[in-house]
């Protein structure tokens, strides 16, 4: 398991490094304008159907399945079942795809109001989305490949899919000469992605002998309970991008930069989200489903115990940089070019407020596998949607007096209230036990948090006093000391409040 974690997290990391690449050469061309606000409405609006039906409830609902009838009934009955989902997400994404397309003023008109003020980017954003929405179908099926592939314990491919992502979209930035605008090339390099990352998903499924063929459709049993488990996977997927939905309503009323702000802002954030949370998660739902198919409960629940200790043994780091220094951190990754050092100061404030949320953020993923495993996709969704409810209306609340930084608050606080809603419900079901060893735990972790934000903030005081008068680099290098001091005043309040005998067990039982 801690291989496969490794594996996932590392290609994730490689992933999120040659994005943040992509990051600074969008930040230094397109800056925080009406350009850059219209291309991230086309890139958020695929990507948030993917997370509906892709990412999000198809996973929830077809990996159990999948590890099911593999594991009941053997590798060809999973072959016929993969197969009729294959043929029913295809068609589905296809009329999905052909909808969308021929109506995408009024889609846009819908999910961004607040440019029917502002025709340039109004215009823009319908042509850009035009061009990225092939995406979705796309990325669909490399979900449903990955999914099949996790299932048989091979992870790097899917890990590494979004790496084409990021370098696609640098190639055609690096072009942009031969399109007709830099949000027409960034938007070309997201649908040349998907096809690249199709490309290397089919391949790996076919090399493996899993790759999914066209079946006639039949429901048989195993299809229905893939859909029974489907559908309240989809409403809890569809909350949280109606939030998100939300986001990008909102802040098209918002001054020119506000959507770009948020952009910056959750990219950072969604390190250490893809890094660990997601990681963790993607490896800890098949190894559950493996043992509670299997009868193991007792194996099922130390897995998610472990899956919760690594995720905050990285998490925390990251807790801390955001709340204590945002501002160095954008300064440094971003503030060149187009992008201002107020640009970079308005998204420095709003990372502040999606960490504030970024431990259930992290969390969520490992927390819900445990009745994901179980096939129960019900339950993950009352939790899901009383925390959108509450991020909906603190949105709306806050964004007068916020800003954008009042709807990343909200967001952080429903993603609070949808993580302990989960626990609560996993305790009362015997799921999960809040024992003395988990609460001790947790307090250590919080407190070594709390040095290392002391530390961070010493940091950050010293190279201003001692770099104010540096020109060049100076944002860099102030950020590559507060690494070096974070990390060493980090790893010593872990051994000093853990000691090594944890963190060897730790890796030897994962």
């Amino acid at each position: 398991m801690l291989g496969r974690i490794f594996t996932v997290g590392g290609f994730t990391l490689l992933s999120r490094l040659t994005g943040f690449a992509r990051d600074i050469m969008l930040a230094a061309i397109l800056g925080a304008g009406p350009v850059a606000d219209a291309f991230f409405v086309a890139l958020r609006l695929p990507n948030h159907f993917r997370a509906i039906f892709a990412e999000g409830a198809f996973n929830a609902a077809f990996v159990p399945a999948y590890t099911h009838v593999h594991g009941e009934r053997g590798a060809a009955s999973a072959s016929l079942f993969a197969n009729r989902i294959f043929t029913l997400l295809f068609l589905t994404q296809l009329v999905l795809l052909a909808v969308a397309w021929l109506f995408m003023p009024q889609v846009i008109a819908i999910l961004a109001p607040g440019f029917s003020a502002d025709p340039l980017r109004g215009e823009l954003a319908v042509e850009l989305t035009r061009i990225t929405f092939p995406y979705l179908l796309l990325v669909t099926l490399v979900t449903l490949y990955g999914g099949m592939l996790n299932v048989m314990h091979r992870f790097a491919s899917y890990a590494a899919a979004p790496i084409f992502l990021n370098l696609s979209m640098m190639a055609t930035l690096a072009l942009a000469a031969f399109f007709p605008g830099v949000g027409h090339a960034a938007a070309w390099g997201v649908l040349i992605a998907g096809l690249l990352e199709f490309l290397l998903l089919a391949g790996d499924a076919a090399k493996s002998g899993i790759l999914p063929k066209f079946a006639p459709l039949k429901l048989d049993e195993d299809v229905r309970a893939f859909f029974r488990a489907l559908g309240p996977a989809t409403l809890g997927s569809m909350g949280t991008q109606l939030a998100l939905f939300a986001d990008t309503i909102i802040a098209t009323f918002l001054p020119a930069g506000a959507l770009s702000a948020l952009y910056y802002a959750d990219r950072l954030n969604q390190l250490p989200i893809g890094v660990i949370g997601i990681a963790i998660g993607t490896v800890l739902l098949p190894e559950m489903s493996r043992r509670l198919t299997a009868n193991d409960q007792a194996g099922a629940m130390a897995s998610q115990r472990r899956a919760f200790d690594f995720t905050l043994l990285f998490s925390v780091p990251f807790v801390a940089a955001f709340l204590t220094v945002p501002d160095f951190i954008m300064r440094a990754m971003f503030a060149r070019g187009a992008f201002s050092k107020a640009d970079a100061a308005a998204a420095g404030a709003t990372l502040a407020a999606y960490a504030i949320g970024l431990i259930p953020f992290v969390l969520i993923r490992s927390a819900v596998a445990t009745f994901y495993a179980r096939q129960d996709t019900a339950t993950p969704v009352k939790a899901a949607l009383t925390g959108i409810v509450v991020n909906i209306a603190l949105k709306i609340a806050l964004v007068g007096s916020l800003a954008q930084v009042g709807l990343a608050l909200a967001t952080a606080v429903g993603a609070w209230i949808n993580l302990l809603l989960v626990i609560a419900f996993a305790v009362r079901a015997g799921y999960l036990e809040l024992d003395r060893a988990l609460m001790q735990s947790m307090a250590k972790f919080a407190g070594c948090g709390i040095v290392l934000a002391g530390a961070l903030w010493s940091a950050a005081w010293f190279a201003n006093q001692q770099m104010a008068q540096w020109g060049a680099l100076r944002d860099e290098a102030a950020l590559l000391l507060l690494i070096v001091t974070g990390a060493a005043v980090y790893a010593g309040s872990i051994l000093l409040l853990f000691g090594r005998g944890w963190l060897k067990s730790l890796v030897r039982s994962t």
